[in-house]
């Protein structure tokens, strides 16, 4: 046998393994394969290395190749630069010129503006003051006495004028929803299936057009600057963008974008940024979440910009790191790392929790402002302003301590149309400044009754109702400038501000207040031979150019003492002296017409015994019906001594919806909307007497502005030809349904001319045809029904219409039917046929008082002072009768129902009425028009209610069961307000 052989070592069985096997063959290709490959890329990667060490030396380098990837690198470095770069805020009294200024469209002639009285933003300057301005920047001011000479300037003596910085709006959409609106160019909310209920990246500026008229309207009321914003319809609207009110100010004057900002001049980086947010009902009702939902989409839609931001400054991060490496690495650095995070649809989003937006949020509710509020703390931004915020009045302390520098931008008086707008006070402005919370007025311009040429009003009203006059001021210049940042340049008329100014034809605070002329970077807006004709003898009013009086506030008892006095009046039987009487409008009681025809030697006072008025006259007069009443019943006597008494019929209101639905954008807070009436079938008809109700939040509103009667027509669901027969109603309160709190169940037939009708009529001319065949039918067809007794003028035909031609048409209709009793409810384009309507008997009552061109029909609109003459002038010139409304065809709400007589005040003020003739447009001519019983009504103030800030301090209602006045409201409120003053 061969001898076996020894085993080989272990080692070698794994060193060299069986060559001749197929497993080791495959092995081993591998493994050499492997090999050569790391050498490769050995190999390679050294090429590399000194291949960008030689290129990064190499003059080749950025001319070629990773050029590229250099230039990305540089812009990379400049983002990261740009994402912290706040706009300069310079200080406004070292600023040498205005942004805006050019040499080809600037002001170029230096203009003083000599003995004016200066509101400066902050305070009324003490004496008279001259102001310099220069190329659109104010340049001095200086007191009067120190007669300073300045070469070569246009000079203006204001006589002692009221002077204020022009006026800033912080929430407005004209320009994007231009005057007369129409489908084809409402451009304020983006609302589509691609971008949905968050629309950052969207801007408002891509939206403005650059001729809307209504911002040289907005302009004539002293606003000289406007922050335009997007619509609420979004949780997040987009971007907003400040402009000035100056149309056609570029050097060509043409239409241009650009040239209306405020900013147009200064780099588009470096420009403030603005945010629209919505809270509650707006995005909650166009997309149907619940406030739950909003809060979480927004939350969610943050998260992502606060990654984001996160990325982006990881990424800045390490790209400082390289800012000391050679070219070669820098590019190497970018290619390996890409390219700065960017995200348009996030961008505003990430430049809000940088603070680089500053955010204006709507909220009406107190329960939305802490939702954001939370959110903001959460993902660390802050908010500029809450806009609107009817209710923030009820967690003044809230918002002082839980959002920081906060504003409230609040209206005045609006509200109740829809249920986050139900709970308002009028004191809001005094109880949110009196907890330090900042207050802005602003319009939000886009219907004729938040129409922005009358933003100034808002404060005057907020100044009534005890908002000091100083906050009042500033809540319509420099805290509206502040919110938005730009305070250093608006907002103020002191050195170095833009040359922004208004001049007054008196106090600004006054009712009715209207502008001389309004400066816009230093040059004139109005044409001064329009503005004289426009005003009338009030152009030169010698009690503007003396008055040192400032406008009256409401007079605000201790609750003890109005709960005392009240008390008394209440009891059965009670009679009341009221002394210190400075006017009397009585013309409802014929007998004392004598002592009401002109103003009193001395102060009137007034017996009211057994409900009945027993003198009114001097303390002389009256002396024995006092003493006759002392001696008959001491105890039951209520004496008033009162500092500025007035007395006036109980006024009587026309309406939109008062006592058919409380809250106007809520069917079911009332009688239901009508619907499917027609002009051919009088039993279609709706009748206000049948769902009347007799109190609410209105009704309060009423008895503050001494309304004691109104007429209510139904209220429809769905426009139309026919609105339904209305109703006389009382507003105290007291009474019952069926115990006099109907006066007169069926006052008058209610009808629509215009837009409105076409939804059931088709055409206006439809309308017309189907209304006189109404009228030619009515005895054979209609017969014992309303629409006979209209044809009869047994009963007023109220026609609600503005536009000149449609009112031409009903001029014919009553040539054709002269015994109708035919109506023009509205009028705003009613001076262009006054002197058809007079000769035809054709009464107007004016709804439309301070109307704005908003809608196709009515574009014509007579706008009033300082631009045209006013309506009133015009229909009082030629003879035509008329009374004085507030009635609201697009919300529909009586929130304004208070200033009923200082809105006829208001009118008559620019007709040369009377005051007497003023009382009428609201009681007598009213009561006359709707064939109304004259009112024995009687409302006593302190104060003189055709201004705004007079109190009612009684009110009698006639009974026409007893023949008697009784008491019907003590010193009426709009709410429990005692408790929060």
């Amino acid at each position: 046998m061969p001898k076996e052989q020894p085993l080989p070592p272990s080692y070698e069985a794994v060193a060299y393994p069986n060559r001749n096997s197929p497993y080791h063959v495959r092995l081993r290709s591998i493994t050499l394969v492997r090999t050569v490959l790391w050498f490769i890329f050995a190999i390679a990667a050294l090429y590399a290395w000194f291949s960008i060490s030689a290129l990064s030396q190499s003059p080749r380098y950025e001319a070629e190749g990773d050029s590229v990837s250099l230039s990305h690198y540089h812009e990379a470095l400049g983002q990261c630069k740009a994402r912290n770069v706040f706009p300069s805020r310079p200080d406004g009294g070292v600023r040498k010129a205005n942004p805006r200024w050019t040499p080809a469209s600037g002001q170029n002639e230096t203009v003083v503006l000599r003995n004016a009285r200066l509101f400066d933003g902050e305070r009324w300057i003490p004496g008279k003051v001259d102001i310099v301005f220069s190329k659109g920047l104010i340049q001095s001011v200086t007191r009067t006495e120190e007669k300073i000479a300045v070469s070569d300037a246009v000079e203006f003596d204001v006589h002692g004028r009221f002077v204020t910085p022009g006026l800033v709006d912080m929430h407005s959409h004209h320009l994007a929803m231009v005057w007369p609106e129409t489908e084809a160019t409402a451009d304020e909310n983006e609302m589509h299936e691609s971008t949905k209920e968050l629309s950052p990246a969207v801007r408002i500026i891509d939206s403005l057009k650059a001729y809307d008229q209504a911002a040289k309207l907005i302009c004539s009321g002293g606003i000289t600057s406007s922050l335009i914003l997007p619509g609420s319809a979004n949780i997040i609207g987009g971007e907003g963008i400040p402009v000035k009110n100056a149309l056609f100010s570029g050097e060509h004057g043409e239409p241009v974008v650009e040239e209306l900002l405020l900013e147009y001049g200064i780099p588009e980086e470096e420009r403030h940024r603005y945010m629209k947010m919505a809270f509650g009902e707006n995005p909650r009702s166009v997309w149907g979440h619940t406030r739950m939902g909003v809060s979480w989409h927004l939350r969610e839609h943050l998260e992502l910009a606060r990654k984001l931001r996160e990325k982006q400054d990881d990424y800045c991060t390490r790209l400082e790191m390289a800012s000391s490496w050679d070219n070669g690495k820098k590019a190497g650095w970018t290619i390996d790392h890409g390219r700065y995070p960017v995200d348009l649809k996030l961008e505003p989003t990430v430049a809000l929790l940088r603070g680089r937006v500053i955010l204006q949020n709507h909220n009406y509710e107190s329960q939305d402002m802490e939702a954001m509020i939370r959110i903001s703390k959460e993902f660390g931004f802050k908010i500029g302003g809450f806009h609107h915020a009817t209710e923030a009045w009820q967690v003044p302390h809230m918002l002082k301590k839980e959002a920081e520098n906060i504003t409230a931008a609040i209206f005045a008086e609006f509200s109740g149309y829809k249920w986050e707008a139900f709970s308002p006070s009028l004191y809001a402005g005094h109880i949110l400044d009196k907890a330090g919370v900042r207050v802005a007025y602003k319009s939000d311009h886009s219907i004729d009754l938040l129409n922005a040429k009358y933003l100034l009003n808002q404060a005057a009203v907020a100044h009534s109702f005890l908002l000091p006059e100083e906050k009042a001021l500033q809540a319509v210049t420099s805290t509206p400038a502040k919110a938005l940042d730009l305070d250093f340049r608006i907002g103020y008329a002191r050195p170095g501000y833009d040359a922004d100014i208004a001049i007054w034809n008196e106090h600004p605070l006054a009712l009715g207040a209207t502008p001389l002329q309004v400066f816009v970077d230093g040059r004139p807006q109005l044409d001064q031979e329009k503005v004289k004709e426009s005003l009338g003898e009030s152009f030169s009013s010698q009690e503007a150019l003396n008055a040192d009086s400032r406008p009256q506030v409401r007079q605000e008892l201790e609750p003890t003492e109005e709960e005392g006095i009240c008390s008394q009046a209440a009891r059965p039987d009670r009679t009341f002296v009221i002394n210190g009487i400075q006017r009397a409008f009585l013309d409802n009681y014929p007998h004392l017409a004598h002592v009401t025809e002109k103003p009193p030697h001395e102060p009137l006072q007034m017996v009211i015994v057994n409900g009945s008025i027993s003198c009114l006259g001097s303390g002389t007069d009256c002396q024995d019906a006092v003493l006759t009443a002392k001696s008959q019943a001491t105890d039951s006597i209520l004496e008033l001594n009162l500092n500025n008494g007035y007395v006036t019929p109980g006024l009587t209101a026309l309406t939109s919806s008062l006592g058919m639905r409380e809250i106007s954008m809520l069917d079911s807070t009332g009688d239901g909307g009508a619907e499917n009436q027609k002009i051919d079938d009088p039993d279609s008809l709706d009748f206000a007497k049948y769902g009347i109700w007799l109190d609410g939040k209105q009704f309060a509103r009423a008895r503050l502005g001494g309304v004691t009667r109104a007429i209510t027509p139904p209220r429809s669901e769905i426009p139309g030809l026919v609105a339904g027969v209305s109703v006389e109603i009382g507003t105290s309160g007291k009474k019952t349904l069926s115990d006099g709190g109907i006066i007169k169940g069926e006052v008058a037939l209610h009808l629509n001319l215009g837009d409105a009708s076409k939804f059931t009529e088709g055409t206006v001319s439809n309308s017309i045809k189907n209304l006189r065949k109404m009228l030619k039918d009515s005895k054979q067809k209609f017969n014992g029904t309303i629409y006979e007794d209209v044809a009869q003028g047994k009963m007023p035909l109220l026609v609600n219409c503005d536009n000149k031609y449609d009112m031409e048409q009903l001029i014919m209709v009553k040539k054709d039917f002269p015994e109708v009793n035919l109506v023009i409810v509205g009028g705003k384009e009613a001076p262009y046929i006054a002197k058809e309507l007079a000769p035809a008997k054709v009464p107007v009552i004016l709804t439309a008082n301070r109307p704005g061109p908003s809608a196709f029909r009515s574009k014509d609109a007579v706008v009033g002072p300082p631009l045209s003459r006013s309506i009133a002038s015009y229909l009082s010139e030629a003879g035509v009768f008329y009374a004085v409304a507030i009635v609201d065809g697009d919300i529909m709400s009586d929130f304004r129902i208070h200033d009923l007589l200082p809105e006829a005040a208001w009118a008559g003020k620019y007709a040369g009425l009377s005051e007497s003739a003023v009382v009428k447009l609201v009681t007598t001519n009213i009561e006359q028009i709707l064939q109304l019983e004259t009112s024995k009504d009687i409302v006593v103030y302190e104060g003189n209610p055709l201004k705004y800030g007079a109190t009612v301090v009684l009110s009698f209602a006639f009974d026409d069961a007893t023949g008697k006045i009784e008491m019907a409201t003590c010193y009426p409120r709009e709410g429990d307000v005692n408790t929060i003053l």
